[in-house]
C-alpha cells in the first residue's frame, strides 16, 4: 500500500472520530454490565458488546497503526508485547499437540482474548502519539472518568437501595446473564462482574482524582473532586476487597510522592483510615486476618497439644491449598511452555503463578519483560502541575499497586480491568516525549 493511498485513507477519518472512539471505550467498557450477546458452545465466557466495540475500534485504528508500524515496532515495549503473544501462541500449540491438556477451541479463545486486551495498548499509543493534536487531552480524559465514576456510584447505590440488577460472572450459571438482586451482607459490584473487578478498576482511577485534588487549584474543582473521591471511598467499602484497598492506599501514596506532596500523604492516610474504619464489613474482614495470625502463632506455641482448634481465612486457604499448588503442578509438567491457557481452570488468584502454569517460564518472563519496558519508559517522565502529569503519576502509582495485587488476584484476566489498564498504558506511554506545536 503506497504512502499516498494510505494518506488518503487517513483523511477519510477526522481526528474527532478517533477521539470519539477512545471516549466510547472509556465510557462503555466500565459502565455496560457484562450481559452476554451470545454464548459459544462449551465455553464459560461469552461474546459481549464491548468485544464488538473493541474490534470495530481496532479496525478503524489499523490504518494509522499500519502507517506508523515501523515507528511503533521500534518501541521496546511494543516488541515485548508481541513476544508475549507469540510465546502464548507457541504454548497454545504445545498444549494442544504435546501435553494435550486443553481443548483446542477454548485455548485459542483464551489466546485471542489476550490479543484483544493488549490491542488496547496499540490503540491508545497510536492515538496519543500520532493522531491527537490537543495538548489538553488528558484534562478531557479525566473529566470523562469523573462522569463514569458518577454513574458507577449511582448504579451501585441503585443496586443496594433500589434493587437494580446485579450481573456477575462468578460462576457458570450466573455468567449466562442472569439478573440477581443485592442482598444484605453481600458485596456491591455496580456495573462490574464482581467486587474484585470493581475495586481493581477503582485502584486505576480514584488515585487520579485524589492526586488532582492535592495538585490542582480552584474551589469548584476541589468540590467536584471531593465528591468523586467520597464516592470512591463508598464503592471501595461496599466492594469489601481488602487487597484492593491496600493497593489503593499505595497507589495514591506513590502518586503524591512523585509530586513531593509529603504532608498530603499523611493527611490522605488518616482520612482513609477514618473513612474505611466506618465500614463494619471491612473491620470484620481485616479483623479476621488478625484473628488468623494470632491463632497461627498460638498453634505454634501449643504445637505438642493433642487437640487444637483450627482457624483459617477461607480466601487464603483456597489459594495456599488448592489454586497455587495446581499452578505449580502445571509448571512442573512443562516448565518451558506450561500446559496452556485454561488448563488450570479459570482462577489461580495469582497472575504470576497463572502465567507460570499456563505458559511456563518463557511466558512468565515475557510477561515480566513487558513491565520492565513500561518502567524504562515511565522513569523518564518529568512532572508538572498539569493534567498530563497527574494522569501519568497516578498511572505509575496504580501500576505498582496492581502488580502487587496480582499476587492475590488474576487481575489481568478480568476483561473490564485489563482492557482499561492496557488502554491507559498506551495513552501514558504514547504521551511521553510527545510535543505539541
Amino acid at each position: 500500500m503506497s504512502p499516498r493511498y494510505m494518506q488518503k485513507l487517513l483523511t477519510v477519518f477526522n481526528p474527532k472520530i478517533y477521539k470519539a472512539l477512545i471516549t466510547a471505550l472509556l465510557v462503555f467498557i466500565p459502565l455496560y454490565p457484562k450481559f452476554p450477546s451470545f454464548r459459544l458452545m462449551g465455553v464459560y465466557v461469552s461474546i459481549r458488546l464491548e468485544d464488538f466495540l473493541i474490534l470495530f475500534t481496532l479496525l478503524v485504528f489499523l490504518i494509522p497503526i499500519i502507517k506508523n508500524f515501523k515507528s511503533i515496532f521500534e518501541q521496546k515495549l511494543a516488541r515485548a508485547i508481541i513476544l508475549f503473544l507469540f510465546i502464548g501462541l507457541i504454548s497454545t500449540i504445545s498444549a494442544i499437540f504435546l501435553t494435550q491438556t486443553v481443548s483446542s477451541g477454548i485455548v485459542l479463545l483464551h489466546w485471542f482474548r489476550r490479543i484483544e486486551y493488549l490491542s488496547l495498548f496499540f490503540i491508545g499509543f497510536t492515538y496519543i502519539k500520532y493522531i491527537n493534536k490537543d495538548k489538553n487531552i488528558f484534562e478531557y480524559f479525566i473529566k470523562v472518568l469523573l462522569l463514569v465514576n458518577l454513574f458507577i456510584l449511582l448504579y451501585g447505590l441503585g443496586q443496594k437501595y433500589l434493587s437494580l440488577p446485579v450481573i456477575t460472572t462468578q460462576n457458570e450459571e450466573y455468567s449466562k446473564g442472569i439478573a440477581l438482586r443485592w442482598v444484605p451482607g453481600s458485596h456491591i459490584n455496580s456495573t462490574f462482574a464482581g467486587h474484585y473487578d470493581l475495586a481493581s478498576y477503582l485502584v486505576l482511577t480514584i488515585p487520579i482524582f485524589v492526586t488532582s485534588f492535592f495538585v490542582l487549584k480552584g474551589k469548584v474543582t476541589k468540590i467536584l473532586l471531593t465528591l468523586s473521591i467520597a464516592s470512591g471511598f463508598w464503592l471501595f467499602s461496599s466492594a469489601v476487597s481488602r487487597i484492593s484497598i491496600a493497593a489503593f492506599l499505595m497507589a495514591v501514596t506513590v502518586s503524591l510522592f512523585l509530586f513531593k506532596k509529603y504532608k498530603e500523604i499523611l493527611i490522605f492516610v488518616i482520612i482513609s483510615a477514618v473513612a474505611f474504619g466506618f465500614s463494619p464489613d471491612l473491620r470484620a474482614r481485616y479483623g479476621r486476618i488478625i484473628e488468623v495470625v494470632k491463632e497461627k502463632i498460638s498453634s505454634v506455641v501449643t504445637v505438642y497439644a493433642q487437640e487444637a482448634e483450627v482457624f483459617e481465612d477461607r480466601s487464603t486457604s483456597i489459594r495456599l491449598n488448592v489454586e497455587w499448588p495446581r499452578a505449580l503442578r502445571a509448571f512442573v509438567k512443562n516448565p518451558a511452555l506450561g500446559t496452556g491457557y485454561s488448563s488450570i481452570t479459570l482462577a489461580t488468584d495469582n497472575d504470576y503463578l497463572r502465567a507460570l502454569g499456563e505458559t511456563g517460564l518463557l511466558g512468565l518472563l515475557a510477561f515480566i519483560l513487558i513491565f520492565v519496558n513500561i518502567y524504562k519508559k515511565l522513569k523518564t517522565i518529568k512532572f508538572n502541575n498539569d493534567f498530563n502529569s497527574i494522569f501519568k503519576a497516578s498511572f505509575i502509582g496504580s501500576t505498582i499497586a496492581i502488580l502487587l495485587t496480582a499476587i492475590f488476584i488474576d487481575i489481568f484476566e478480568a476483561s473490564k480491568f485489563a482492557t482499561m489498564f492496557w488502554l491507559f498504558t498506551g495513552l501514558t506511554v504514547g504521551s511521553i516525549d510527545k510535543t505539541y506545536e
